[in-house]
């Protein structure tokens, strides 16, 4: 279907959204009319602009206040409906979006709305326009998608038919099975918006915390499904009011838009794009570092051990179990990101090509990559806070293995600390980026995303949303700090899995390994929370280790000290404990200012 977004969802003049839009890829645009007026092209500038760019007017919007109102103040409402008519004609707009009035002056009278809108339709045919009727979710005495169809069915005006927001439909739990009732020919028009789920006024809802549909909780794909198969054959439109839009970067808002409408597409089964490839498991992590000897002595102490360097690169293999991080020394770090960095990850995935496939449809273009003429071909994605992310297919018979390209460097194995694996990793996003993130690693990388929590911070609060396949082998946490002013430098951190975290501390604090230290305070409230074994408590003490519990299992965890943006965390999961210890998020966050 045809895509388009209202110019009120990006960021910057009303020459710049355009050139946004087009770029991303969509067909067309609403034009909000605040843009409008603020812009120094006229009109037919502005007509001429946009089909330049091979964009159309899909709407202009809004119209308020008009209907179910004494006569003398409708007779007004015409008088200025018909300039703004002559404004679509010279804008070349056919369809105008007429709200629900919020008016006090209006009427609880469905027959003077109808009538008033037929005579407005009536105007609006001249002109060759249409008029799209919307009821807005906090409208006086019209508020739900299908009372606003009643008005326009008795209406009975060709030039008038409904327009279905999805905010306003879902936001009020109004059950979109309804839409069937209308026919397609009569839904002129479907604007499109998600939003997580708060309690709060509905106008304050809508005017600042909408999002592009898959960020946030709202049916927006059943919703889209019911009007295809009412038969609405318009575009599908977003149109999202949210502050961080309004002051990110327009460009790459627009393509999250854009992935968000694919993405949507495919959940509504309007497309079959390349279906998602869930990674299985971490291939390694890659830390960027100017200086390996800044994290040798860390990687050292939690026992891992150089086991290999790349033929062609500056880049070090470091192995525990099945934990692979990789140095790489060929890097200039930036301004933005300290030394150590977490700069790329692995993602062992069934599939590379079709993980590929689905990146490239997905506006997530495989990135450029020097590599020697032997180097495995592998594919890599950047994620929006500029993190790479590698498809790869270790030691499977008949697919590229990146370790082929590292030779086994001379080297005494340590005892180890028991560490198995990767258990997450966690990744801090620019403040304008969080949404897109979230979007990002469940449509791209096919993971499922959690819910958003917030943790306390001594200087506000954070946002965390977590993404992971099914089996758990692959966990992703997502941050993002108070203000768009946080420390875009906050530590990432890697979490090592083993199935014993007492014995692994204790061989990490012998080796040398710096721990974070916890306070006294926290094991006297964990003492109150849970009730521990004879002795476990002081272990915990001891060794500054962090205890959590759900219904299915227990978490243990500890963490080094920050070097750089970098630390490292070791985790014991017992039983089935799904999370990630937010409950001591706060601690950890305190330890950390420290």
């Amino acid at each position: 279907m045809r895509t388009s977004i209202a110019t009120v969802s990006l960021s910057g003049p009303l020459t710049e959204k355009l050139t946004a839009a087009a770029r991303a890829g969509f067909d067309g645009v609403e034009i909000f009319e605040n843009d409008l007026i603020g812009s120094p092209l006229t009109p037919e500038e502005i007509r001429e602009r946009t089909a330049d760019l091979g964009l159309t007017i899909d709407l202009y919007q809004p119209m308020r206040d008009i209907e179910a109102v004494p006569e003398d103040v409708f007779a007004r409402n015409l008088r200025r409906a018909e300039h703004k008519f002559r404004l679509m004609r010279r804008l070349g707009a056919d369809t105008v979006l007429v709200c629900s009035s919020v008016s006090p002056q209006t009427l609880d009278d469905d027959a003077l709305a109808a009538g008033q809108l037929r005579r407005l339709a009536d105007l609006a045919q001249e002109s060759g326009i249409r008029i799209a009727y919307e009821a807005l979710a906090w409208g006086r005495h019209v508020s739900t998608y299908d009372h606003a169809w009643r008005i326009v069915e008795a209406a009975d005006h060709p030039a008038l038919g409904v327009c279905l927001d999805s905010f306003h439909i879902l936001a009020r739990g109004s059950d979109p099975a309804g839409i069937a009732d209308i026919p397609g020919d009569r839904i002129f028009f479907l604007q499109l918006a998600d939003a997580p789920l708060m309690a709060l006024d509905v106008l304050q809802w809508s005017r600042h915390y909408r999002c592009f549909p898959g960020q946030g909780d709202l049916d927006v794909a059943g919703l889209v499904r019911a009007a295809v198969r009412a038969g609405y054959q318009g575009p599908l439109s977003l149109e999202v009011f949210n502050d961080v839009f309004r002051q990110a970067d327009a460009g790459r808002t627009a393509v999250d838009a854009q992935r968000s409408l694919a993405l949507l597409q495919e959940s509504a089964g309007l497309t079959a794009p390349p279906a998602p490839v869930v990674p299985t498991g971490f291939a390694f992590v890659e830390i960027a570092t100017a200086d390996t000897a800044r994290i040798t002595p860390l990687l050292t102490a939690l026992g891992f051990s150089r086991t290999a360097r790349h033929s062609g690169k500056p880049v070090d293999l470091w192995e525990q179990g099945e934990a692979r991080i990789l140095l790489n020394t060929d890097t200039d770090t930036g301004s933005h990101r300290p030394d150590p960095s977490l700069t790329a990850i692995g993602l062992e995935n069934p599939d590379p090509a079709a993980a590929s496939a689905r990146a490239e449809s997905l506006l997530a273009p495989v990135l450029p990559r020097r590599r020697a003429p032997r180097d495995a071909p592998l594919d890599a994605v950047a994620a929006p806070d500029g993190t790479e992310f590698f498809f790869c297919a270790t030691g499977r018979p008949g697919h590229p293995d990146w370790t082929g390209d590292f030779a086994p460097a001379p080297h005494t194995p340590p005892g180890g600390i028991g560490v198995t694996r990767i258990d997450h990793v966690a990744l801090t996003q620019p403040w304008h980026q969080f949404d897109e993130a979230a979007l990002f690693h469940r449509s791209v990388l096919g993971l499922r995303p959690h819910a958003s929590i917030d943790l306390a911070d001594p200087y506000g609060l954070l946002r965390s949303r977590a993404a992971s396949n099914p089996e758990g082998t692959v966990r992703i946490a997502l941050g993002v700090g108070a203000s768009p002013t946080d420390d875009p430098a906050r530590p990432q951190h890697v979490a090592l899995a083993t199935d014993d975290l007492v014995t692994a501390v204790r061989r990490a604090r012998a080796a040398g390994a710096r721990l974070l230290p916890v306070p006294a305070n926290y094991y006297d409230d964990l003492a109150a929370r849970h009730e521990l074994a004879p002795g476990e408590l002081e272990t915990y003490r001891e060794l500054g280790i962090l205890y959590d519990r759900d219904e299915k299992g227990e978490f243990r965890h500890c963490y080094t000290v920050t070097t750089g943006s970098l630390f490292f965390e070791l985790v014991e999961r017992t039983g089935g404990y799904d999370g990630y210890g937010a409950q001591n998020a706060p601690v950890r966050l305190a330890a950390q200012r420290t």
